[in-house]
């Protein structure tokens, strides 16, 4: 009764019940008011057909519709069939509430209401055939019957109950389902990940150490050689070198410049705006003096019959288990041994049966079986994978799969996908293929990720600018060529790295380039 109380179950059920007959009562009420109103139109209707001579000719004599209606309002009409019905019901009825007493039946004659001459007049000339006159005396009485059935659930409770009964019935049948969830009275295996939601982020990494997440849905799809927008606010010696997306509840492996492996879920970096830095990845994980992250690998559950696959910066590669890194410690592991000024490039989980893919910066590729590594443990230093020459790199490592194209980009912003079949599967430790033609114009090769059609691409570039845009606008070209301009570059800013986006949004707006392409079609 509009206050708020505190109910046991039985007054929630009385309340509950007196709702629903408020409910109930007042939807009756509506219905009969619709039905009283328009068997009142028909009950009319039913006394013009049983009159339709005069009727018709009342109509003819008549200067005008006004004066018509005002003459079959004022003239007595005999009942004909209404009377019948009338006598076996009610005679009150079909009457409408607000209706004025003098109009109805009254003393053996009927009087027409203004709104029943209205509908005599309205009446089509094929309403008067014998089956339509019979379809309209049958509606009326299925309208009496209607009305007496509503006038029942009004004057009888036991009939009202039985009407709130049959509902709640068909609710029942239509939603009274099993319980889909389950109610436990134990906390004890609840963590801090099951009060997470789950949802794709976008996981950034400095070349200074700032860490932070974003919701995937914050960049918005552009066109190939859109300018771009910032990925994060950097200082001017710094820019972003890593980024992934993945889920809130993975897990991610940080491989760091000294060879160790430390542990951090996604959830446990803070959600930063783009034009925020982050937080810097020392308060997150115990790094030495001088050691930073160079690579990030995503991983949601261990397996035996899973490794990980790594590879550095001078062509050393390595396989390991993925067992060996399934008990977390806070101060980290040794991922594997490396020497000099060597750093971790890249890694990725295989199944011991894959290819593997190495790109260096001079724009080659090697090719070679995964079985040509055999498994080694933490500590080792791995086998040579691809030989380089002086000043040489290895930038990327790829795991091919059967389908789909690799797609290389250069440090002036120019780019070219080519089909996995282009390369040539070699033995381990040669010198490669050429990947990319290089020149002045385009740059070394910085970035080399695989693609598939309608997938979506994040390119970093130095002083911080992010372009996501669609691999389906760069070309397919072949392994000996330039590429085309994928993302404009400022003066004295590079492009030094490219990731796929796992899951695009697909209701992105597109947003047109800013600024010419240079005619970038043409420089294929």
């Amino acid at each position: 009764d509009g206050q708020p109380k505190t109910l046991n179950l039985k007054q929630l059920l009385d309340a509950f019940i007196r709702h629903r007959r408020e409910v109930v009562t007042r939807r009756t009420i509506f219905l009969l008011r619709k039905a009283r109103d328009r068997a009142h139109i028909l009950e009319g209707q039913a006394v013009a057909l049983a009159n339709i001579d005069p009727v018709i000719a009342l109509i003819k004599s008549s200067p005008n519709s006004a004066e018509a209606k005002q003459k079959l309002v004022q003239q007595a009409w005999q009942p004909g069939a209404v009377l019948e019905m009338l006598e076996r019901t009610r005679a009150d009825l079909c009457r409408p509430e607000q209706l004025d007493p003098k109009y109805g039946y009254i003393d053996g004659s009927y009087y027409l209401s203004p709104e029943q001459a209205q509908a005599i007049l309205d009446l089509r000339l094929h309403r008067l055939t014998g089956l339509e006159q019979e379809k309209l005396v049958s509606e009326y009485r299925e309208l009496i019957d209607r009305i007496t059935d509503l006038l029942d659930i009004l004057e009888n409770r036991e009939r009202l109950m039985t009407v709130i009964r049959e509902e709640l019935e068909v609710i029942k049948q239509d939603f009274g389902d099993e319980r889909r969830t389950e109610i436990i009275q134990t906390q004890r295996d609840l963590t801090l990940e099951d009060l997470i939601t789950e949802e794709d982020m976008v996981v950034t990494l400095s070349h200074g150490g700032y860490a932070k997440t974003q919701p995937v849905g914050v960049y918005q799809a552009q066109r190939r050689g859109g300018k771009g927008k910032s990925a994060a606010a950097v200082k001017d010696a710094d820019f972003i070198e890593h980024i992934l997306v993945t889920s809130t509840h993975d897990t991610i492996l940080c491989f760091s410049s000294k060879g160790k492996v430390y542990w951090l879920k996604v959830y446990q970096i803070p959600v930063a705006s783009r034009a925020a830095k982050g937080r810097p990845i020392v308060n997150l994980l115990p790094l030495e003096q001088g050691e930073r992250i160079t690579t990030i690998l995503p991983i949601r559950e261990y397996d035996e019959n899973h490794f990980i696959f790594m590879a550095t910066a001078s062509g050393t590669v390595k396989k390991t288990s993925l067992m060996n890194f399934s008990r977390p410690r806070s101060s980290g592991l040794i991922a594997l041994d490396l020497s000099g000024d060597d750093t971790l490039v890249g890694a990725d989980i295989t199944d011991g049966t894959k290819d593997i893919m190495l790109f260096s910066n001079a724009g080659k590729v090697v090719r070679f079986a995964e079985t040509d590594v055999r498994p080694m443990g933490r500590t080792a230093r791995g086998v040579r994978g691809i030989r380089l020459k002086t000043k040489g790199r290895v930038i990327s490592l790829i795991i091919p799969g059967d389908n789909g194209t690799v797609l290389t980009v250069s440090e002036n912003g120019y780019g070219k996908r080519t089909g996995m079949d282009d390369f040539p599967v070699h033995k381990r430790g040669g010198q490669g293929v050429i990947a990319m033609q290089l020149s002045k114009r385009n740059g070394a090769l910085v970035g080399a990720v695989p693609v598939s059609d309608g997938d979506e691409i994040m390119l970093i570039s130095n002083k911080g600018t992010l372009v996501r845009t669609r691999t389906d606008e760069v070309p397919v070209l072949g392994r000996n060529t330039q590429g085309v301009r994928v993302i404009n570059v400022a003066d004295n800013e590079q492009l030094i790295g490219v990731e796929r986006v796992e899951e695009p949004d697909d209701n992105a707006d597109e947003v047109e380039p800013e600024s010419s392409t240079d005619n970038a079609d043409s420089d294929v």
